[in-house]
């Protein structure tokens, strides 16, 4: 029996599968524009043979950590051969939230903050939120608004927070074990049928931005110096 499409995005498809439980299918499709790779990019641009498979190596291995860690994430196995990870079902926040860690001030931060820091400038691993709404540029969110909106409670949000401070410690020290060093970081988070909240989706170059002295790291070949293991 072929499974059930449910939903069919920028680099993944997800099915549903007969145990209840969901497939999510990586692609080999990136965003860009104008045939040119841009992980800023609301549009799939182009396709580069062997990005899906690299991404579902990288959440993986990064997924396994966690749940040595007792971190709580939607992974349960991978696929290499089908290029395919099986998660367990859960709910996300309204219509979708992305979760941001900042180590430092680069990126959007620095272009809305400029006045009041220097560009580089270290942050202590600051959380921020933002609505995926690529017509209203995703927008920020505060913690009194996702309670006052419903989105989440204000037990869930520093749930979230928490979490996400903690994972990017984790892949802060495996870049840095490689003489890489993570400078921000997205994920997605939801909640499972228990109601505990959990890390869904990837964790993958494209949702990072890693610098190599000084030097910052398109995500193509992030991967590439990420799995040769190369130091310093």
């Amino acid at each position: 029996m072929t499974n059930k499409l449910v939903y069919s995005g920028k680099t993944k498809n997800v099915y549903e599968l007969e145990n209840g439980h969901y497939e999510l299918k990586f692609k080999d499709d990136v965003t860009g524009k104008d045939g040119v790779f841009d992980p800023g990019e609301n549009a799939v641009g182009l396709s580069i043979a062997g990005v899906g498979a690299i991404n579902l190596k990288m959440t993986t291995l990064f997924f396994e950590i966690l749940h040595e860690k007792g971190i709580k994430t939607h992974f349960v196995s991978s696929n290499f051969d089908e290029t395919t990870m099986e998660v367990i079902p859960a709910t996300p926040f309204g219509k979708g939230l992305e979760v941001i860690c900042r180590y430092k001030a680069v990126g959007s931060f620095y272009r809305r903050y400029s006045e009041y820091v220097e560009l580089g400038a270290d942050l202590p691993a600051y959380v921020e939120m933002t609505f995926k709404n690529d017509e209203k540029g995703d927008p920020l969110v505060t913690k009194d608004a996702l309670v006052a909106l419903e989105v989440m409670s204000a037990e869930q949000y520093d749930a979230v927070k928490q979490m996400t401070q903690d994972i990017t410690r984790v892949v802060a020290d495996e870049m840095a074990d490689r003489g890489l060093d993570l400078y921000d970081i997205k994920f997605e988070f939801g909640y499972d049928a228990n109601g505990e909240v959990i890390l869904i989706d990837e964790i993958a170059s494209g949702n990072m931005r890693v610098y190599k002295n000084g030097e910052y790291i398109v995500p193509l070949e992030l991967n590439k110096l990420f799995f040769a293991g190369i130091e310093g």
